[in-house]
């Protein structure tokens, strides 16, 4: 169960929290969600169970024109907002799933073969459907200060990010922040971690192709080792990167695949490297594809081999609004107290989130999902990732406080 509020600093008078059947329902959509995971720009089954939730609760979502994903304004239509020329507050959930095996043993279980909610997509989704339940019951009572945007985005996991089209499809018209909450399988229950400026990392796919004459391991004076300089550029690269730029960057190049060869007596004529390319800074990710390009053309060169370089850009860093970092934090302590809060450092993650602050300010919190007391290592991207459920009433009542605490970012 996440923890109970700090009665110190919480304001217990802030409406605004979820009740009890609410909160089993919560679970129970969670739950199904992750039973039935789907895969980046297919999201439709997910798509459709949460308009049908949304507009069971007399709201009126939109589908997003690619079949998946979805906006879903509330108060916005009120004269009162109009008038005022209030901006939205946007709150944004990822839909799609891992093409990884779920190796829990548990009744929720994946029954998707090779594919599986272990990013914690999932729990993002149902905290946005309940913050948008309960804040569409406020709208009604008059007691939301500001109209608020549901924002439920497919493919974060498909570079460059499903949030340039969402982005496309009007998800930040008349935006004046938006705030978004990851799994954090380090960060207890009850708790979230925040960071003003960078919290995540750009990130970036690098796939290089050396190609050169084959031949006999007998005579490799007469090939061109392509053997040899895949692991060169292996272990070369990174290590030319490291003293081409500023430590502080955090530039890092690591690999994922190394493909070559097919006999043991047999120097191949083909070998492909691919990996990831991150880094802290927003500056030198600007610079990222020049470096790279430069380091691999001079380690495949003095191999003698020919290079063919795929660069493909990903995502920049996300860089925490420090206002909007200070509008979270507030508003989990009003919820749980001041020691609900613990200042998180900054990952080298990529989280396709960055592509809407490159618009309007706002801010990611890391949410709490490990069990209290529970002390097994786990993480993202892994097939037996799991989560308190308890942060889902957490993730709600983080963003509902929010929105009744947001004064209302300018209009940018």
């Amino acid at each position: 169960m996440p923890c109970e509020a700090d009665p110190a600093t919480a304001d217990g008078a802030l409406p605004g929290l979820v009740p009890p059947g609410l909160r089993s329902e919560l679970v129970a959509f969670r739950r199904d969600l992750h039973m039935h995971p789907e895969l980046g720009n297919r999201e439709f089954r997910t798509t459709a169970a949460v308009r049908a939730r949304l507009e069971k609760a007399g709201l009126r979502p939109r589908t997003l024109a690619g079949g998946t994903g979805l906006i879903c304004d509330i108060g916005r239509d009120g004269a009162s907002y109009a008038s005022a020329g209030r901006p939205v507050l946007a709150l944004r959930a990822d839909l799609d799933a891992l093409p990884i095996p779920d190796t829990k043993t548990v009744p929720y279980r994946s029954t998707v073969p090779k594919m599986a909610h272990a990013c914690g997509h999932d729990v993002h989704t149902t905290v946005v459907l309940g913050a948008g339940l309960v804040l569409a019951g406020l709208a009604e009572e008059g007691l939301l200060p500001n109209p608020v945007r549901l924002v439920f985005q497919p493919a974060e996991e498909v570079l460059p990010g499903g949030a340039l089209d969402t982005i496309a499809n009007g998800a930040l018209e008349g935006a004046g922040r938006i705030l978004a909450v990851h799994c954090d399988p380090k960060v207890e229950v009850g708790r979230i971690g925040l960071r003003a400026g960078a919290i995540t990392s750009a990130c970036d796919r690098l796939e290089v192709a050396l190609t050169g004459n084959g031949g006999h391991t007998a005579r490799p004076h007469l090939t061109t080792d392509l053997v040899t300089a895949a692991a060169r550029v292996a272990v070369d690269v990174p290590a030319t990167l490291a003293r081409r730029v500023d430590a502080r960057s955090g530039l890092s190049v690591t690999w994922g695949r190394l493909e070559t060869g097919h006999a043991c007596n047999v120097i191949p004529q083909r070998a492909e490297v691919a990996g990831t390319v991150r880094c802290l800074d927003l500056r030198t990710w600007r610079e990222a594809p020049d470096l790279v390009h430069a380091a691999v053309d001079e380690v495949a060169t003095l191999h003698r081999a020919k290079s063919e370089i795929t660069y493909v850009r990903g995502v920049p860093p996300v860089v925490n609004d420090t206002e909007t970092t200070a509008l979270l934090r507030s508003a989990m302590t009003a919820r749980r107290g001041r020691y609900a809060v613990e200042d998180t450092e900054q990952s080298l993650g990529g989280e396709d989130f960055s592509w809407y602050l490159e618009h309007v300010p706002g801010a990611m919190a890391r949410l709490g999902v490990r069990p209290v007391g529970d002390t097994t290592p786990r993480d993202l991207h892994c097939g037996d990732f799991d989560v308190d459920e308890g942060a889902i009433e957490v993730g709600v009542e983080l963003f509902t406080a929010a929105a009744l605490l947001d004064g209302g970012a300018r209009m940018p």
